[in-house]
């Protein structure tokens, strides 16, 4: 008796649980793009923040000109048109080339003595330093 009880409730709660409308998951198109002033985060991603920095020092026919060549190296296939696989290789190498340049910046600086290994005493000391 316990069993079918418990049965109807558990079918009950999932009925009642169930959502009867769709909810969207997606922003509307219409929706403010929410970002850092400037759009720097954008261009960052984009540019890498190396490439970004220089840009900011470039006048708008500059900059639209020098962008018109990334594009054209994004443009893996050739075709005239960006796809969305196209763009995010695109930031994805980006990515890994400010993660490689910032490692080989951060490993001069805690590699103290230059032997191409970072030991612990110059990890202490490049980390805390003068708090040791």
């Amino acid at each position: 008796k316990a069993l079918p009880a418990l049965l109807l409730l558990l079918l009950a709660a999932g009925a009642l649980g169930k959502p009867t409308a769709r909810q969207e998951r997606v922003r509307p198109a219409t929706a403010q793009h929410e970002d850092r002033p400037g759009f720097q985060y954008d261009h960052e991603a984009f540019l890498g923040k190396e490439e970004a920095r220089s840009f900011d020092q470039l006048s708008p026919e500059e900059s639209r000109e020098r962008l018109g060549k990334i594009v054209d190296r994004i443009d893996d296939n050739k075709d005239g048109y960006i796809t969305t696989e196209e763009l995010k290789t695109w930031i994805k190498r980006v990515q890994k080339r400010y993660i490689y340049e910032n490692v080989a910046k951060v490993w001069k600086d805690y590699d103290l003595n230059k032997d191409d290994k970072i030991a612990w005493e110059e990890y202490k000391q490049a980390t805390y330093g003068y708090y040791l």
